[in-house]
């Protein structure tokens, strides 16, 4: 993972709160709906797509629509994409600020 400064800012404050840790560490195990996400979290879906965008905004979080044979909607499905992020002095020193 390329970083700038505004990626590092994005990366810390993705990281920065102990829920989306949770929800990072759950879609490392593997992909989830939503809905069965927040239920498995205990918190609303709405609550559950604020802290996705975060990680989604740091470039954490990836997600698809797929089509549910069983039921005619489209559902999102969403998975952590592979990421390294290591903050040291080299990092800082080779920020562009």
């Amino acid at each position: 993972m390329e970083m700038n400064l505004k990626k590092l800012v994005d990366v810390c404050d993705a990281l920065c709160h102990p829920l989306r840790v949770k929800i990072l560490k759950l879609l490392i195990e593997r992909e989830w709906y939503v809905y069965e996400l927040a239920k498995e979290l205990n918190i609303s879906r709405q609550l559950l797509y604020l802290h996705i965008r975060k990680l989604e905004k740091a470039g954490l979080v990836e997600s698809d629509l797929r089509f549910d044979e069983n039921e005619p909607r489209v559902k999102r499905f969403y998975r952590a994409k592979k990421f390294k992020v290591v903050i040291d002095d080299e990092l800082i020193k080779g920020l562009n600020i």
